[in-house]
């Protein structure tokens, strides 16, 4: 498998090469050159298999050559090994027509980790190979920089960066962070917005003084094999409710735009998806987009949903891309426009391409609140308010009765525990395992919303690459 670059002026990697690059160097994102397709007796056979296997199967399509058969299922084993839950990612039941994908078994209590566990384990296994030295930058509205520093903690040849906007995520998301305590890990809160931190990591992946002494890597979901490993639970789900004979509708609580395009590839696989629902909170341009063409950013809001808080949505450019006839150099420079004035407007061809499989909704603080009071009362289900972006835009979607509608869960509700007892009257719990986090001391530096601040930073902290 070869990847190309969505703005087409980048040299085409294998599965290793992506991994360890992250964002290309044209600016663009990796995208397969063509995506791997099952046939529905393919997918039939995969029913009833283990999560391990069922992870091998799909994914070893993405890896081949890089990785053999044997190695993928190594690294699969040992990074869902770690899951709390023996099915990984657990199917639960609403109602008739409603059903939650719990993905927040993990380490970290968020389904960052299904992707992040792996993504971990293939970084010292590429790097052990080519004895050489990774600086991991990343930017994270909440979920990611945990998940990204428990994959990556006290490992050989690896050093982790990871920005985070000060004051705007949950206090036991900021201590899942900061209580870490290993030499090779180093969380920065920058004063501004994700969106802040998120160009300022763009940035430096071109910025030509950096990657000439750092091989500089991501965790975001820009990174290929992150957004790949998600892939996975949309077959788990959908085939224990009955797929490939049956179709299912996936309601996903949005921010990057990664999770919900994991559907969207495990749809383009042969997987048969009715509608992806992209639900997002106050903070809307993706259902801006989605609803009328306009790709407009404006400013941030704060919401009890920080995941959510962002404008910018790196991974739709993947979208663009594949639904607008996957011309690089069009697509370059549609996003140099909107680089450059922060608005755009969709082409008829991505409209078109992407109104086949995609819907949309918006959710504000009462919607949200609902949710989750509906969950709680009426299901006997605590869920985190990402989630109940999510149930809220499955419900009024208008998906035929007979068609299961999954929501994913993304967080464990004890993450924002403030929040939800506001909506239920019910103030989840730490799992045992975590139960302690409060008690351990914070790490971390304090940086103005300035990039040359935060290269200076990283510059004095990284090991060069070899």
């Amino acid at each position: 498998m070869k990847y190309v670059s969505t703005r087409g002026n980048a040299p085409s990697l294998d599965f290793e090469g992506v991994t360890l690059a992250g964002l290309a160097s044209d600016g663009g994102l990796y995208v397969p050159e063509a995506w791997p397709r099952f046939s529905e007796a393919e997918i039939a056979a995969m029913a009833g298999l283990s999560y391990v296997e069922l992870a091998v199967k799909v994914m070893l399509p993405f890896v081949t050559p890089s990785l053999t058969e044997d190695d993928l299922r190594d690294l699969c084993t040992r990074a869902y090994g770690r899951f709390a839950h023996q099915a990984v990612t657990p199917l639960v039941q609403f109602d008739q027509q409603h059903w939650l994908l719990e993905l927040f078994h993990g380490p970290t209590l968020a389904f960052k980790d299904v992707a992040l566990q792996l993504l971990g384990r293939l970084f010292e296994h590429f790097l052990a190979k080519r004895e050489d030295h990774l600086t991991i930058v990343g930017a994270t509205s909440g979920d990611t920089g945990s998940a990204a520093i428990d994959a990556v903690a006290g490992r050989e040849r690896v050093d982790i960066f990871m920005l985070h906007p000060d004051g705007r995520v949950s206090d036991v998301q900021r201590r899942q962070m900061t209580t870490v305590r290993a030499p090779n890990v180093h969380n920065i809160a920058i004063d501004g917005s994700f969106d802040d931190a998120q160009a300022m990591v763009k940035r430096m992946f071109v910025d030509s003084h950096m990657t000439g002494r750092f091989r500089i890597s991501a965790v975001n979901s820009i990174n290929w094999a992150r957004l790949m490993a998600q892939v996975v639970y949309y077959f788990a789900a959908a085939l224990q409710l009955g797929a490939p004979q049956r179709k299912v509708a996936f309601s996903v609580p949005t921010g990057n735009f990664g999770d919900v395009f994991a559907g969207y590839v495990a749809a383009q696989m042969g997987l048969p998806v009715e509608r992806l629902i992209v639900a997002t909170n106050v903070n809307d341009i993706l259902h801006r987009a989605l609803s009328s063409g306009d790709y407009s950013a404006g400013t941030v809001t704060p919401t009890a949903a920080p995941s959510m808080d962002i404008q910018v949505s790196s991974n739709f450019e993947r979208l663009l891309f594949d639904v607008g006839g996957r011309d690089g150099k069009a697509l370059a420079e549609q996003m140099a426009g909107f680089e450059s004035t922060k608005a755009m407007q969709l082409t008829n061809a991505q409209r078109q391409g992407a109104a086949a499989l995609f819907t949309s909704a918006r959710a504000d603080a009462d919607d949200m609140g609902q949710a989750m009071a509906w969950a709680h009362e009426k299901c006997g289900q605590v869920i985190d308010p990402h989630t109940a972006i999510g149930l809220h835009a499955a419900r009024t979607a208008g998906i035929a009765a007979e068609i299961p509608v999954v929501t994913l869960a993304t967080a464990h509700p004890a993450k924002f525990r403030d929040a939800v007892e506001r909506a239920t009257g019910t103030r989840p719990s730490l799992p045992g395992r975590m139960g302690d986090l409060f008690e351990r001391a914070e790490q971390y530096d304090r940086l103005p919303g300035d990039y040359d601040a935060v290269r200076d930073f990283i510059e004095a902290h990284a090991t060069p690459s070899a």
